[in-house]
């Protein structure tokens, strides 16, 4: 199951927060994250804006949650590769895909998790610890808190070069190949 956003919902709730979510994806597919606005995303989804900004706090609220569901619902990779190299590569191309697959999303991401707004600073966390427990997986009996917080570090810088076009979410993957074979070049 997915995150909710503020607070725990009923099941009419819930449905609305889906709604939101469902317009907010096809508004931004749409208009791109600069031009949405929450007031859009509201009528889109039938509801009327008070009650959109009484599950989202802000745009970034709601771009940074959509992030964070679209990495949650993504299955990932199985541990089956022989190496920690090939784990965490496998796991960087999936994400890489990911953001590949949805690059509105991936944009609104990185344009929304740069943000102070407070619900935006607790999705940041969640978003963070995805990606720590992803690559702590990987790396199996090689992890280490350093060598996690570099690959987070490096998976992060490569999220924010893509997000300002200085490479694009196609060219993600196999530059991620790149570094981290040079970051686990050593490890075994």
């Amino acid at each position: 199951m997915t995150s909710t956003p503020r607070r725990q919902l009923n099941e009419r709730q819930a449905a609305t927060v889906q709604r939101l979510l469902d317009a907010g994806l096809a508004q931004l597919a749409e208009v791109g994250p600069e031009t949405l606005t929450v007031r859009q995303v509201a009528v889109r989804a039938g509801v009327s804006p008070a009650t959109a900004y009484t599950y989202f706090s802000s745009k970034n609220h709601l771009l940074a949650e959509l992030f964070h569901r679209a990495i949650v619902e993504q299955v990932p990779p199985a541990a089956e590769h022989s190496t920690a190299t090939d784990r965490v590569q496998a796991v960087t191309r999936a994400l890489s895909d990911l953001c590949e697959r949805n690059p509105h999303v991936a944009a609104g991401a990185n344009l929304a998790l740069l943000g102070s707004d407070p619900d935006v600073e607790r999705l940041r966390l969640r978003i963070g610890g995805e990606f720590v427990a992803r690559f702590e997986e990987a790396l199996g009996r090689s992890s280490t808190p350093e060598l996690v917080d570099v690959l987070v570090l490096a998976f992060s810088g490569a999220l924010l070069q893509a997000g300002m076009g200085l490479i694009s979410y196609a060219e993600l993957g196999d530059r991620l190949d790149k570094v981290v074979a040079t970051i686990l070049k050593d490890v075994r």
